[in-house]
């Protein structure tokens, strides 16, 4: 597997306090990874970090094969969620098609502008229909549901044919069946186009099935591998220094039960 990301020996902090430190990661393409951990354990900043927006203070990390930042333009991210009341009337359509401005400079030459915009509109077709959101992106954006509304962003998020998608927490105030929709979705985006996803969520219940490999931030620590080699009661109860049971359903699948909204990391308890 080509590898996409990796951090070796990293650390991050903000101002005195170290977020996490001693990291290291590999995301290789294709893959569908979760960033699970309590809040402010630091799942987001990893986020920040594969983008360039935050430095890190030890180690080093590579994206696309080059510094964080370098090949931005490559990678697709969808921000913590943003609603849209019903007053917002921008269509679904008009809301993917910001998805493809950010490397655009100065006019087009004579003679283009007709075939870009084809081929904008091409693309902006393509991507709502790969994400399912045909029957409702002519709608203005404030009248569709979360999980339309979510859909219509990972669309935006897609629209420049992105190698690596980061996704922050895209199923926070969904119910669960869109909770599951959208985790198939990011599921098939994996299998069929080859994407990297890697995507913060802050219960790892109803992405389990989906996941190929899961990262858990917590005590300024990360844990990283299959659901099955790192969703157990031992590892999960001693990164987070109270008790996690993980449990197995009749169907097989994995449930964690427990996990406690902790403070990230306590300095001189980690062990």
């Amino acid at each position: 597997m080509s590898l996409v990301a990796a951090l070796r020996g990293a650390a991050v902090a903000h101002g005195a306090a170290t977020v996490w430190s001693g990291v290291d990661i590999e995301l290789t393409a294709g893959e569908f990874v979760g960033i699970l951990g309590p809040n402010g354990a630091g799942k987001s900043t990893f986020l920040e970090v594969l983008l360039g927006l935050q430095g890190l203070r030890e180690g080093s990390a590579s994206v696309l094969g080059a510094p964080p930042g370098e090949r931005r333009e490559r990678i697709g991210y969808l921000p913590q969620r943003r609603s849209f009341d019903a007053s917002v009337r921008v269509r679904g359509r008009d809301l993917v098609a910001l998805g493809l401005d950010g490397t655009r400079w100065g006019t087009p030459m004579p003679g283009t502008f007709g075939r870009r915009r084809a081929a904008a509109r091409a693309r902006i077709d393509a991507v709502i229909a790969e994400v399912g959101a045909g029957a409702f992106a002519n709608r203005p954006i404030g009248e569709c549901s979360g999980g339309e509304q979510q859909r219509l962003l990972i669309a935006q998020a897609l629209a420049r044919s992105p190698d690596l998608l980061l996704l922050d927490e895209p199923l926070d105030s969904l119910d669960l069946p869109n909770q599951a929709s959208v985790s198939a979705l990011v599921q098939r985006l994996c299998r069929e186009d080859g994407i990297t996803v890697a995507l913060v969520a802050h219960d790892v219940n109803p992405l389990l099935s989906y996941l190929d490999r899961v990262i858990y931030f917590a005590r300024g620590r990360a844990l990283s591998g299959t659901p099955a080699e790192v969703i157990t009661t031992e590892k999960l109860s001693a990164l987070y220094g109270a008790g996690v049971e993980v449990l197995r359903r009749s169907d097989g699948r994995l449930v964690v039960v427990g996990q406690p909204d902790m403070p990230a990391h306590h300095h001189g308890h980690d062990h």
